[in-house]
């Protein structure tokens, strides 16, 4: 029974998709053997897993690996379903959740890796890319949230919680390396509360990465990244 359970994850301590699976994981209550990977000497079982791209995360359930974090996430809730719902069961409200997840990983986690890689007006430009993906986003969530954001119930946490935990949950971390304020009460105000809310949640909190250690790793992927202006 054991071997049929088995359930492996291969992450990185620091990675936001690695930390979207673990969450979910968590969410569920599904015990997990979790492996963390050297991206820089990457080992032959990511290799093996994952040889297309070569990333975490990755999962192994019973041998078999399931690859990029939002179809983990789709995978674990289809097949651990006995407890806490990740996605709707309503086909509508499900293709609206994915719709919005997609816009999270694809658009506004994106830009936000942008503003990272830039300096001067080059960064003044990607991050107002940032602030009106964010602006989209606020109006977009009023929808889910129609009478404001209440007090977060952690067998209650969905798809876009685990994507807002794992994406803002270290912002201020964030806003301290690139030196750009990314989310503002006053601009922001539904997801800055959201955010929040999140954030005193223990799994959340549980799940975020160590600030200095984050701050450390993303000061220097800058320092090597960063295209400055001419």
């Amino acid at each position: 029974m054991e071997k049929e359970d088995k359930v492996t994850l291969y992450g990185m301590w620091a990675s936001t998709y690695s930390k979207r699976v673990e969450m979910a994981l968590r969410i569920k209550g599904i015990p997990y053997e979790y492996v963390e990977e050297d991206l820089a000497n990457k080992s032959p079982s990511l290799l093996k897993y994952n040889p297309i791209h070569k990333k975490v995360p990755v999962l192994v359930h019973n041998g078999k690996p399931i690859i990029e974090s939002l179809v983990i996430l789709e995978y674990i809730d289809e097949t651990w379903k006995n407890a806490s719902p990740l996605l709707p069961e309503d086909p509508y409200k499900k293709a609206k959740v994915r719709f919005w997840a997609s816009f999270i990983q694809q658009q506004l986690f994106e830009a936000m890796g942008k503003v990272m890689t830039q300096d001067g007006e080059a960064q003044e430009k990607a991050a107002d890319e940032v602030f009106e993906k964010m602006k989209a986003l606020e109006e977009g969530m009023s929808e889910f949230f129609p009478e404001g954001i209440q007090d977060i119930d952690v067998t209650k946490i969905g798809l876009l919680d685990i994507l807002m935990s794992t994406t803002f949950g270290s912002f201020k971390v964030f806003e301290e390396v690139i030196g750009v304020k990314i989310l503002v009460p006053e601009r922001n105000p539904l997801i800055y509360k959201w955010v929040i809310a999140l954030k005193q949640v223990p799994l959340v909190q549980e799940s975020l990465s160590p600030p200095h250690k984050l701050a450390a790793l993303l000061q220097h992927y800058r320092q090597n990244t960063i295209k400055p202006c001419n």
